[in-house]
């Protein structure tokens, strides 16, 4: 028996017509509009590890790791894990740092562009 944890490199949420059509609570689900320097908050399913020192991608997916180019820069300012019904879930909260609007690349894996030496 081992511990089932995930790490992830990003935040991935859902369309926000998943809670519009009952399927996903608001917190699972990417925001009407980002604004930067807004607050909000995350709910993710399983036991989930982020990184806290720096800007990730907010993505949405629409599971199966189909994830879409980044929405958004983000920090994610905490995230705690909770069992509700004997299930592991992950919560948190993330700020918009800046909003993506086109087709230019923003992260390169993990790092925003031009944020490392290559």
């Amino acid at each position: 028996m081992g511990i089932a944890v995930e790490f992830n490199p990003d935040l991935a949420l859902r369309s926000i017509y998943e809670y519009k059509a009952g399927r996903r609570k608001i917190e699972e689900c990417l925001p009407e509009k980002l604004k930067v320097g807004e607050i909000y908050n995350f709910l993710k399913s399983g036991q989930r590890n982020y990184w806290l020192d720096g800007e990730v991608p907010l993505l949405e997916t629409k599971g199966n790791q189909k994830l879409s180019r980044p929405f958004a820069s983000i920090i994610i300012l905490e995230a705690v894990h909770f069992k509700e019904n004997a299930e592991i879930w992950t919560k948190g909260k993330h700020q918009i740092v800046e909003v993506f609007n086109g087709d230019k690349i923003e992260f390169e894996s993990y790092a925003r562009v031009g944020e490392r030496d290559v």
